[in-house]
């Protein structure tokens, strides 16, 4: 039956969009009152009557306005954009199809390399497979990691236990301290990262995903601030890097980029061994990295 307004008049349908909305701000009350305030790191506190976090708890770690996000939780037809949207996931922690589900239910794409590889190719992957034991990955110019064999993925850190849309080697290098513990010149390493972001840039500007990645950087590290504030900027070249692996120790690898595009596009990173101690090293690492992928 079809109900009808005091004037007899048939209701309109809701749109889309508003039942979008509404959908989006049940499903950000859910998530948010999932998560304790100790697992944010905040004090629970005697008086708290609300399930979860506040909403106030929820915007002030996501870099929002209360009033915005209070709007956002009551279906107000309100502009949310793809940062916002990236600092609620975070904040929420979400997984992969609950960060997939959020971006769908705001009408955004997700500009992560978590949402979409499409550009990696089954022939790609296979490829990295049969490079092993070298480990090798493929990063775009942003240092996004879209994919990576079994012994790249115990080199730095245990990289399969990183959210996929955290798998950036900047965000790591500068935040994530098992992957900065694996880095035997880190100051340095760091320092060129950032000049040779600064370099790929120049043909992103004013990208979500790369407006997205400096912003979080900048809020997350005084290092990345302070190598950024330089402007120095470096191409693309090969170097003899030195880690020190949590497995196997000490490895000396010689770095390749080996461009699958354009220039600033996809590139395939390599590291072979410099010295015959460093092979043994990584045949015990591919071999440590197979045997943990099944367990």
């Amino acid at each position: 039956m079809t109900t009808t307004t005091a004037q007899g008049a048939a209701p309109r349908p809701a749109r889309g969009a508003e039942i979008r909305r509404h959908e989006l701000a049940a499903f950000l009350r859910s998530r948010r009152e999932r998560i304790s305030p100790e697992q944010v790191g905040l004090v629970r506190g005697a008086r708290r009557r609300t399930p979860g976090l506040r909403r106030e708890e929820v915007a002030q770690l996501s870099a929002v306005g209360v009033t915005w996000y209070t709007w956002l939780e009551q279906a107000r037809d309100i502009q949310v954009s793809v940062q916002v949207l990236d600092a609620l996931a975070r904040t929420l922690m979400l997984d992969t199809s609950e960060r997939a589900h959020l971006f769908q239910l705001a009408g955004a794409t997700d500009p992560t390399p978590a949402a979409s590889c499409t550009s990696v190719t089954p022939a790609l992957r296979a490829m990295l497979s049969q490079l092993e034991p070298i480990p090798a990955c493929i990063q775009n110019s942003r240092y996004d990691i879209l994919a990576y064999n079994r012994t790249y993925s115990r080199l730095l850190c245990d990289l399969d236990a990183v959210p996929a849309e955290d798998r950036n080697c900047m965000l790591l290098v500068y935040t994530y301290k098992e992957w900065q513990d694996s880095v035997v010149h880190l100051e340095e390493t760091q320092r060129l990262m950032a000049a040779r972001l600064r370099a790929s840039l120049a043909g992103h500007l004013g990208e979500p995903a790369w407006k997205m990645l400096l912003k979080r950087l900048e809020a997350e590290s005084p290092e990345f601030r302070e190598n950024w504030e330089r402007y120095e900027v470096v191409g693309s070249r090969s170097k003899t890097k030195e880690f020190r692996n949590a497995h196997v120790g000490h490895l000396k690898l010689e770095h390749t980029d080996l461009w699958l595009g354009p220039e600033q596009g996809a590139r395939m990173v390599t590291y072979i061994p410099a010295d015959e101690e460093s092979r043994e090293r990584l045949e015990r690492l591919h071999g440590l990295a197979l045997a943990l992928s099944f367990v």
